[in-house]
């Protein structure tokens, strides 16, 4: 029986697939992109109708060859780059470069690496997105015209070494705007007086100063707070009313890339490049132990909060178990942005 070939991004990735395709499929990778614009002059014709001038990325020839000999003998192709539009302009471009009489191809798209997940998507294959493919190709083109025709200008008009960007340019802007704000803002002094209360058993409670003679209470400088203050000295207190309340809070939705980047930036430290570097590992596959990696993260590229059935039953599950059936809900919790 002749076997497939499963062509994926990224070795770790690979190693990962192969621990659960078994004997009937080859994994080869691409090592991220073989094609792109050149280097060294524009690379898009904008005369017709902007086309790119797409050219085998310098040092991955013996990828090339590789993925060639890979295929030598096999009809049928699996092409699993990442399910994203940088994944299928890479899953385009292999089928470029492997195209051939009789050969055919299938566009397989990983979402999590786990075994139920990756034979469920191999057994459904699709098609390559020329849409996603073409989404890809202009924003690549957008890049470098609007890198390679405005960083020169920066150079003669501003600094040499500075460069332009699609996205950077406008953050620059952004970030500009809000610092003008922030150099134009008028800082206004105010106070808070905040009490420590205790009653004839504990525990002590905090109580904030709203309102002074039936008004708000507006305490503009340090004077006037110690006057307050003193007023308030040897004053005995008494509890208006108690109200009490049950909160309910909703857990947080899965992480989609922008909140992961802020989470990860906010409790962590981390950059949002450091952020998805580790991401990308723990899709791909980490070795928790002796054996093959595992992948215990979805796809980190994504604005969907979205988990599989099976991931919500099993995460129920472990719930149950682990803290009770008091601590699951009746169902599962859904957002509005699942996709």
């Amino acid at each position: 029986m002749q076997k497939s070939l499963l062509i994926v991004e990224s070795p770790t990735k690979a190693r990962t697939l192969k621990k659960y395709l078994g004997r009937d499929f080859n994994v080869a990778a691409t090592v991220g992109h073989i094609k792109d614009l050149p280097l060294k002059k524009l690379g898009v014709v904008i005369e017709d109708g902007f086309k790119p001038e797409y050219q085998t990325i310098p040092g991955k020839e013996k990828v090339v060859r590789e993925l060639k000999k890979a295929a030598a003998t096999i009809n049928e192709i699996y092409l699993a780059p990442d399910p994203d539009r940088e994944g299928e302009a890479i899953a385009w471009h292999v089928a470029e470069v492997l195209k051939k009489k009789g050969r055919v191809f299938y566009r397989v798209l990983f979402h999590e690496l786990t075994e139920k997940a990756i034979k469920a998507a191999i057994e459904a294959p699709e098609g390559l997105d020329r849409n996603k493919f073409e989404a890809q190709k202009a924003r690549r083109i957008l890049d470098r015209l609007v890198g390679y025709q405005i960083s020169p200008l920066l150079w003669k008009k501003v600094q040499s070494g500075l460069s332009a960007g699609r996205v950077q340019s406008v953050a620059v802007r952004i970030i500009c705007e809000r610092e003008r704000e922030i150099q134009t803002f008028v800082s206004k002094e105010y106070w808070r007086i905040t009490a420590e209360l205790e009653g004839e058993s504990p525990p002590a409670f905090l109580a904030k100063l709203t309102k002074k003679d039936g008004k708000k209470c507006v305490i503009p400088d340090e004077d006037t707070a110690r006057s307050i203050v003193d007023e308030l000295k040897g004053v005995d207190f008494l509890v208006e009313k108690v109200v009490q309340k049950t909160q309910r809070r909703r857990p947080p939705a899965p992480f989609t890339t922008s909140k992961l980047q802020q989470e990860a930036i906010r409790k962590l430290g981390f950059s949002a490049k450091k952020t998805m570097v580790i991401a990308q590992q723990l899709y791909e596959g980490i070795e928790l132990g002796p054996g093959e990696p595992v992948g215990l993260i979805t796809y980190m590229r994504t604005d969907s909060t979205r988990i599989s059935p099976e991931a919500v039953d099993e995460a129920r599950e472990v719930i149950k178990l682990q803290f009770g059936s008091e601590y699951l809900p009746a169902k599962p919790n859904s957002f509005k942005n699942e996709k």
